[in-house]
């Protein structure tokens, strides 16, 4: 199998650097690169083909690890994770092989807001400094499975 060069976008709405999520873990790059999607939909799908290598127990986070190296990581909302799942449907589980598109997780934005929480979609490389050449496309209005968000 060729290795993965581009994550297509997870959901639909429009990317922002990760420089711009409202939480300073994000945003100061420490958990590494990546963006942000202002979203318009309410189903997270797989960026490209890969393992998930953790579903949070809370539904609000999904990692995937990638044929060429790249490890994922899908967070849905700022301090989420307070919901203890609420909201949130998983339609995956560690360990299961997917394909760019498959559905990974549900949940209710309207629900996230209510509760004061900010409902941008954040994936971020975790080791994006083994990726030199990385780049995200950013201020693009992104069409699910279809927009390209990143190219390795």
């Amino acid at each position: 199998m060729e290795p993965v060069k581009e994550l297509t976008a997870y959901v639909s709405g429009s990317v922002i650097p990760i420089t711009e999520v409202n939480d300073p873990v994000f945003s100061s790059k420490s958990l590494g690169d990546g963006i942000a999607i202002r979203l318009e939909g309410q189903t997270i799908t797989a960026p490209c083909s890969g393992e998930i290598s953790m579903a949070a127990d809370t539904g609000h986070a999904i990692g995937i690890t990638v044929n060429n190296g790249a490890e994922l990581l899908l967070h849905i909302g700022i301090d989420t994770v307070s919901m203890n799942g609420e909201g949130f449907q998983l339609r995956t589980e560690e360990g299961k092989k997917v394909k760019q598109g498959d559905p990974l997780l549900k949940f209710d934005k309207a629900l996230i807001e209510a509760k004061g929480f900010s409902a941008d979609c954040i994936l971020i490389v975790t080791n994006s400094d083994d990726f030199p050449n990385l780049k995200f496309a950013c201020g693009a209005a992104a069409a699910q499975n279809e927009t390209v968000v990143c190219t390795f």
